[in-house]
């Protein structure tokens, strides 16, 4: 739960869904007691001293009706089947979850060269050949999001994509991702390199209660 600076003030920290009522307590605990307020997609609890939490709603909207925070807490506990799409120059994973659970999963990658020309190349020549094999990789990456999620489809209750932004967007071109791309989902997951590993360890990322903390002037 480290947090870190958030635009225009205030800090963001990631809350496992399991710890949500323990961390609630620990706020009421630190600011006093406070009003719980909200909507399908965030619950704000502003505090006695000022303090004020946004706690936005995983895979939202969140069902209607008081009382927010457990409404919020029993919401980010269940168990959802979500498709996980990462993609770096090179590198490229796709997963489908149930709830923590990895249940389908396939992982690769493929050679990109770097940025900077070698071995007596002219600068033009070694521009068109990283962009050959980029676009290869990227074609790679689409066909295994599209073998490993296709078949889940209709059980998806979102798709969350991560890694490099760029690269990701460069998949929005094909066509065929369009079902996958309209499940998209937040977060975008800020990973290293796509591997196996890495793909496991994602729900800690997509299943948390992302909280922005405002504190009292």
């Amino acid at each position: 739960m480290r947090a870190r600076p958030a635009k225009g003030g205030g800090r963001w920290v990631s809350v496992p869904p399991e710890r949500v009522h323990p961390w609630i307590d620990g706020f009421a605990g630190r600011h006093g007691p406070f009003e719980a307020t909200g909507d399908e997609r965030v619950v704000r609890l502003t505090a006695a001293d000022g303090a004020v939490a946004e706690l936005y709603v995983p895979f939202p909207p969140m069902r209607p009706g008081p009382p927010h925070v457990t409404r919020l807490a029993g919401h980010a506990r269940e168990d959802r089947r979500v498709g996980v799409v990462l993609v770096r120059l090179g590198g490229y994973a796709a997963g489908v979850f149930h709830g923590g659970e990895l249940v389908a999963s396939k992982v690769g990658s493929r050679l990109v060269q770097g940025r900077t020309a070698a071995g007596g190349w002219s600068q033009q020549r070694f521009a068109r050949r990283r962009e050959n094999q980029a676009g290869k990789a990227f074609e790679a990456a689409a066909e295994t999001a599209l073998r490993v999620l296709t078949p889940h489809l209709g059980e998806l209750e979102a798709v969350v994509f991560g890694g490099d932004r760029k690269a990701v967007d460069a998949l929005r071109a094909d066509r065929r991702l369009a079902p996958l791309f309209a499940l998209e989902s937040e977060p975008f997951l800020d990973v290293p390199d796509p591997r196996l590993a890495v793909l496991r360890d994602t729900p800690g990322q997509f299943r948390a209660v992302r909280i922005l903390i405002t504190d009292p002037a």
